[in-house]
């Protein structure tokens, strides 16, 4: 690919290396500009698990969840997934290890992964490279997306295996 580029660069009389580093230039005020939100993004995120208050709340599902006879451990990738990929992609190598990739647990975890996204490192990323800071209407819209995925990978997975 990085081939390709370069012989169509050349092709077209373009100075390859000096268009190369005035995009590496030019990224480095993008870099500054989303830092800050990327690190109070993080910030954030380990706040609310290293403080314990995401156990406390999780531990108010879990009679529902044991009510339906769904496994209890996918509740925190469940509430990490729409924060971070990182850390849901370690909870779920702990749920391979403990259960199995073949397990109803494994499985379930496996769908969710696929059926949600990371919407507030996504809304973080994407809406503060551009500048745009009202994100509640579109935090609600991911947020629910992430629900409906939720559910709907507890549906697809009781009702196929």
């Amino acid at each position: 690919m990085v081939l390709i580029i370069i012989i169509y660069g050349v092709k077209n009389g373009l100075n390859v290396y000096e268009t190369f580093l005035e995009g590496a230039t030019s990224s480095f005020s993008m870099i500054t500009t989303l830092f800050p939100t990327f690190l109070a993004m993080m910030l954030g995120v380990n706040l609310l698990i290293d403080s314990g208050f995401l156990t406390f709340l999780l531990s108010f599902f879990k009679p529902l969840f044991m009510l339906l006879n769904i496994p209890t451990d996918i509740l925190p990738l469940a509430a990490i997934r729409p924060i971070s990929g990182t850390a849901t992609l370690a909870l779920l190598n702990n749920i391979y290890t403990k259960y199995g990739t073949d397990s109803t647990t494994g499985l379930l975890a496996s769908v969710m992964q696929g059926a949600t996204d990371t919407t507030l490192y996504v809304i973080t990323l994407y809406f503060g490279s551009v500048g745009i800071r009202k994100i509640r209407y579109s935090l609600f819209a991911g947020l629910c997306a992430d629900l409906i995925g939720i559910i709907a990978s507890i549906i697809v997975v009781k009702c196929l295996f």
